[in-house]
């Protein structure tokens, strides 16, 4: 996961909608099930799914009040304490 990308994504959401990101996702997933894609195209599109869930959640918690600076280091945090496990 890459935090600009999803800082970058959550601004996107917020100045637009989280419906375009959702439905995005949904593409990019219906699309890991070409059988011709290779390996290395597999891990691009799973590394965008990621960052665009990564967006979604921090998005949520800033509706919810978290200041944008917060959520992220929150949700990094999580992430990477999940990765050390």
């Amino acid at each position: 996961m890459k935090l600009p990308v999803i800082k970058h994504l959550t601004q996107f959401i917020e100045d637009n909608d989280e419906d375009y990101v959702v439905e995005t996702i949904e593409t990019l997933e219906a699309l890991t099930e070409v059988s011709s894609l290779k390996d290395e195209e597999l891990d691009v599109i799973g590394e965008l799914i990621s960052n665009m869930y990564g967006a979604l959640e921090v998005r949520k918690m800033t509706k919810e009040g978290t200041p944008q600076k917060e959520a992220l280091n929150t949700f990094m945090k999580r992430v990477l304490g999940s990765i050390d496990k």
